[in-house]
């Protein structure tokens, strides 16, 4: 019964909201601010939004599909779990959009800066996804929203957070909390999807076809995002910035998967990105018994 009760309403209260949340303002430190080496330089303001509407809209997505899969759960337990989700992904829907707001965006202007810089990649990456929620196809749904776009956006984040530890801990600390919630949601599509394909196993090809094409979607988003002549300049820019600053023992320098984000070129992190989340996949995919499928590289 364990892992059931860590589906439930009270053991979501006790971990997140009165747990790693408490005393905090949309994600981050009360009173912690956007870097002023940001606010005033327009080329990495204008990364940071496109940064911040990438996960705006991937977090749209995970809203719209873990309340789109409550009513077609085939179990309490299930629905009661999608329920927190929910809420968690509502609130990583209203921390990411605060700070598009923090970083100058109107909230009249919101709309259509996400419809500007949203990458055309993720956003067919989440219509695949929606349209089995659409279908009410409970299996497949888990699938793409708690095995493959929360195993990204995990990810996703954890490099974010190591990247920007230093230059924005205001950021930074909002990312601890999504990474969090991440992995509570992952460990809950691991355990369902397990005992789905034993009952279900006919829908294995299907499955692993849906893993293969928002994969590749997903691939193409990183490159979208990581090829400009704009993203190569903004780390050179950081890197600048980061060293003027006078150093700050409370600050140490951070890594992931063995590397200083911050140290690298844009091509070496969407390698490290790219191979990192498809080895998770591959790791995750063998453990409930799915066989990776590769995509085709963007």
């Amino acid at each position: 019964m364990g892992f059931l009760q860590n589906y439930s309403i009270q053991h979501w209260l006790e971990s997140c909201p009165q747990g790693y949340l408490e005393d905090t303002y949309y994600g981050h430190h009360e009173g912690e601010v956007e870097p002023t080496a940001l606010l005033e330089d327009e080329l990495l303001r204008n990364q940071a939004i496109g940064t911040s509407v990438q996960l705006v809209v991937g977090e749209r997505a995970a809203l719209a599909a873990s309340s789109g899969l409550i009513n077609c759960a085939p179990d309490h337990y299930s629905k009661c779990f999608l329920s927190t989700q929910t809420l968690d992904e509502a609130r990583h829907v209203e921390v990411f959009t605060h700070r598009l707001y923090d970083l100058g965006i109107k909230k009249a202007d919101l709309e259509s800066t996400i419809e500007r810089y949203a990458n055309p990649d993720l956003v067919k990456f989440a219509e695949i996804l929606l349209e089995k929620v659409d279908k009410k196809d409970f299996f497949a749904g888990v699938v793409g929203q708690n095995i493959i776009l929360e195993g990204m956006a995990f990810s996703v984040f954890e490099l974010l957070r190591s990247a920007n530890i230093q230059f924005n801990p205001k950021f930074a600390h909002t990312l601890d909390g999504t990474i969090a919630d991440e992995r509570r949601h992952v460990g809950f599509g691991e355990n369902r999807i397990g005992s789905l394909l034993q009952q279900f196993p006919e829908r294995k090809a299907e499955i692993e076809g849906m893993q293969r094409d928002m994969s590749y979607h997903m691939l193409a988003a990183f490159a979208g995002q990581l090829r400009s002549r704009d993203r190569r300049e903004e780390i050179k820019r950081v890197k600048e910035t980061a060293a003027q600053a006078p150093p700050d023992p409370q600050r140490t320098q951070s890594t992931w998967k063995g590397k200083v984000v911050a140290d690298l070129a844009p091509e070496e992190i969407e390698e490290l990105l790219s191979d990192t989340v498809l080895s998770e996949f591959k790791k995750r995919l063998g453990r409930i018994g799915l066989d990776y499928q590769t995509p085709t590289r963007p």
